[in-house]
């Protein structure tokens, strides 16, 4: 198409707002400089759509609106920002940091890589493999990636499902505790992705840990699925939010923005 503008929409853009103290690793900054070794941060044009849409639908007063973004789904990731301004993101160089995910470990200890690489005879890329495609909540359950089924196979008395959900959720609890200490508080918690829009008892097990914020639930609000909604009781001291995704539409608008063709 000569003559028309391209545009790029990178989906790390989001976590590029981060301060170094929050994007470095504690590694010696050589490795930055020379290979820009660093936390990215993935999932970005969905947690820059829905921290914005927080904002404009939960009608959060104009200023330091500080926001949780769950982006729940087979891939798994959390972000916290200030007036839509990215603060910290729990995807890291990759996609692997972070929450346990359908397939992919998420937080781990380095040496576990060299521990498996040594026991294992296997070299650091087939180790790095494994952490990403035959780990996270599929290998913990020896059921599936899939939470529906884990879901099922837990109702049915299947400890290693069991064991993988709460598993799942005890991460999301850690991040968004983190997060809010980060912050110092938070005003909105919103829910999207496959899992965030449609599973109201990973919702619902995730806020009865968030008690002490001040959160309540509306269980008839919070049975929803792919709505947008709140799902939090009116005197709730945090708003808690269903807000679906559109990575489409909020790449859409970047292209419009860039183009100048609004």
């Amino acid at each position: 198409m000569p003559g028309k503008p391209n545009v790029a929409v990178f989906d790390t853009t989001f976590g590029m707002a981060m301060e170094p103290y929050a994007y470095l690793y504690g590694i010696d900054p050589k490795y930055y400089e020379k290979y820009s070794i660093r936390r990215y941060g993935f999932h970005g044009t969905s947690h820059m759509f829905v921290s914005g849409e927080t904002i404009k639908f939960g009608k959060l007063p104009e200023g330091n609106q500080r926001v949780i973004v769950c982006h729940l789904g087979n891939g798994a990731s959390i972000s916290a920002s200030i007036g839509g301004k990215c603060v910290d993101t729990s995807m890291g160089l990759t996609p692997l940091e972070g929450l346990i995910m359908g397939t992919r470990s998420g937080d781990m200890d380095p040496a576990v890589v060299q521990t498996i690489a040594n026991g294992e005879n296997l070299t650091v890329d087939e180790v790095l493999t494994i952490l990403n495609k035959k780990s996270g909540v599929a290998a913990l359950s020896g059921v599936s990636s899939d939470f529906r089924d884990l879901e099922e196979a837990a109702a049915e008395g299947n400890e290693r499902a069991q064991l993988a959900l709460k598993a799942f959720k005890y991460r999301v609890i850690k991040y968004i505790g983190s997060y809010t200490a980060a912050m110092n508080g938070v005003d909105a918690i919103t829910f999207t992705g496959g899992i965030g829009e449609n599973d109201f008892s990973v919702r619902a097990d995730v806020c009865k840990n968030l008690e002490y914020l001040g959160i309540k639930i509306d269980p008839e609000k919070n049975s929803v699925r792919g709505k947008k909604v709140q799902i939090s009781t009116e005197d709730s001291k945090v708003k808690v939010f269903v807000i679906p995704t559109n990575e489409e539409l909020a790449i859409a608008r970047e292209t419009v923005r860039v183009a100048g063709l609004a």
